[in-house]
């Protein structure tokens, strides 16, 4: 446990739960981690801080409610994308995600995005990448989302499935209980093949935007 970037079977033996168990939390997001090519790999600071605040937290875990879609999104930041290079597509979206009054550093937002990309694979599986940093410029949790119209192939995903749909998020520094709320929401709520094929086949931000908001209530 000396070194700073850590396995799951470490991470495992660290919280005395299943490697299971962590590589669960890791897909959903409900643990801080990212992959490097295809291999999840946990940062030690950050699972140690994720420890102490549900230690000190007297908040129930199951928190999917308190994420309401229109107060982090809204249908001019959902973009058709038509990039088959990720970086492209990040780009794009990390543009279009700086244009919203909570960024106030647009080049750092789209430096960090790529830097994290570089470092470990943002997709989760099932054609859907959840780009998310958090950052001092940013002071309030925003979301943008990218439906791309062709196959985004270099993502290395876990399931060798090309990305479609990404979900990109950018949240203040202090909000990282948040943070990993609106991760697990979106991976949570994205693993219903019905939804995904809806936003694939929405022709409008704001039919994207609909679908999207009647999942607070499902």
């Amino acid at each position: 446990m000396d070194d700073d970037i850590l396995t799951i079977e470490e991470v495992a033996r660290y919280l005395r739960v299943s490697e299971r168990t962590v590589y669960d939390w890791a897909q959903k997001g409900e643990i801080p981690s990212g992959k490097i090519g295809t291999v999840w790999r946990f940062k030690k600071s950050e699972i140690e801080r994720w420890v102490n605040e549900r230690l000190s937290s007297n908040k129930p875990s199951s928190v999917f409610s308190v994420v309401q879609i229109q107060n982090i999104l809204s249908p001019d930041r959902i973009l058709f994308l038509e990039h088959s290079k990720k970086r492209d597509a990040l780009v794009a979206l990390a543009e279009n995600l700086a244009t919203a009054p909570q960024i106030k550093s647009r080049q750092e937002l789209v430096s960090e995005i790529l830097r994290r990309e570089e470092l470990m694979s943002t997709a989760i599986g099932r054609g859907i990448a959840i780009p998310h940093v958090r950052l001092s410029s940013v002071t309030d949790l925003v979301v943008s989302v990218g439906l791309s119209k062709v196959d985004i192939v270099d993502f290395q995903s876990l399931d060798d499935v090309p990305v479609r749909l990404l979900f990109m998020i950018a949240a203040a520094y202090n909000q990282h209980a948040y943070y990993l709320q609106t991760l697990s929401f979106f991976s949570s709520k994205l693993k219903s093949s019905e939804l995904r094929s809806s936003l694939l086949q929405a022709t409008t931000a704001e039919e994207v935007y609909g679908l999207l908001v009647k999942q607070d209530d499902q």
